[in-house]
């Protein structure tokens, strides 16, 4: 079980890549159409989830956490830089528990916002030649490359089954999207990228305790987005109804529910989210619920998670005892845990 030490360690990771992240981003310019809106999201404190991987692996296998830092300041920018560029894709009202960034500024700042730190991670990750010589530095540029191709082919067949309006998508659908979406930038390569930075060889052994971490987190996820009400999730309650979102609690869903209510949820996801109504969002909200779907989105969640605390042992089998390792050990008791 993940406890307050837990916490604070995560809160520690966060605190290290903040002024880095900060740092990076210009003074002059168009600062109040640019700079001055990517400042202040980057200051909507977020997890931290991707640094603290990257800063805890290094440290574990014995690495200088200095020498982590730009990468972990990197995988930050390039996750809120994503972040930006979803909600216009997916069309959210809320990020962080504030209006989005397109809400806020209009589409058109919002993706150059977005364009912007996603600038900001090239310059980010060239800190890293004084410290890490050429060939490291590139090794992790290539890792960034890897993982913002899979992000993006993630993306892409979420928003294609929105699209299509596809009521097809089974869990082994689902599982493929998040492991390209979720799973390989936000766990398994920041474990890859501070093992590497170590001077770790062999880091596919990662790959299995990631992705189960990163499965479990992203399904919890989807639980929370159900369950919380306004105000408590720091996203728009049922967001992933209003936005046609293909989850794994949808899949389980259309499995076990009449061709009557299929054929409701159809119509109802085939409209834009302009055009669906309040009352139609809660019912499809009481059919998950009762048709059990949600509760076995909990169970898979917990069975994930179980069984990423039995490949930690093989991931992390020589990091060193200590903080950074108690920390990965809690981390995947804390996905399926939380409650923000």
């Amino acid at each position: 079980m993940a406890d307050t030490d837990f916490h604070a360690q995560l809160a520690h990771y966060s605190a290290l890549v903040r002024p880095v992240m900060l740092d990076a981003v210009p003074t002059s310019g168009a600062s109040r159409y640019l700079y001055e809106p990517v400042r202040d999201f980057l200051g909507q404190h977020g997890k931290g989830l991707r640094p603290a991987l990257c800063i805890a692996t290094c440290k574990a296998f014995g690495g200088d956490e200095k020498a982590a830092l730009p990468t972990a300041a990197a995988l930050e920018l390039l996750h809120n830089a994503l972040l930006v560029h979803d909600d216009i894709e997916d069309e959210s009202l809320e990020r962080r528990g504030q209006p989005t960034l397109h809400e806020k500024y209009g589409v058109p700042i919002a993706l150059n916002i977005g364009d912007a730190m996603n600038a900001l991670v090239l310059r980010v990750l060239m800190r890293n030649l004084p410290g890490l010589g050429p060939s490291l530095s590139w090794k992790i540029v290539e890792e960034f490359n890897h993982l913002l191709l899979e992000s993006l082919e993630g993306q892409a067949l979420e928003l294609g089954w929105i699209r299509d309006n596809a009521y097809d998508v089974n869990e082994g659908d689902y599982l493929t999207m998040i492991l390209k979406k979720t799973c390989w930038y936000s766990f398994i390569h920041p474990c890859r990228l501070g093992a590497l930075i170590a001077g770790q060889q062999h880091l596919e052994r990662f790959h299995p305790f990631a992705f189960l971490a990163g499965a479990a987190f992203q399904i919890q996820d989807d639980v929370l987005n159900l369950n919380s009400r306004a105000g408590g999730y720091g996203k728009e309650s049922c967001g992933d109804l209003w936005e046609g979102k293909r989850t794994l609690i949808l899949a389980r869903a259309f499995e076990r529910m009449s061709s009557a209510e299929r054929g409701r949820f159809q119509r109802v996801l085939a409209k834009p989210r302009s055009g669906r109504l309040a009352r139609d969002v809660d019912w499809m909200r009481s059919v998950l619920d009762q048709n059990g779907s949600i509760r076995y989105a909990q169970q898979v969640a917990a069975e994930l998670a179980r069984r990423a605390r039995d490949e930690f042992d093989q991931a992390y089998a020589s990091a060193q005892e200590g903080p950074d390792k108690r920390f990965l050990r809690q981390f995947a008791d804390f996905m399926v845990e939380r409650t923000t």
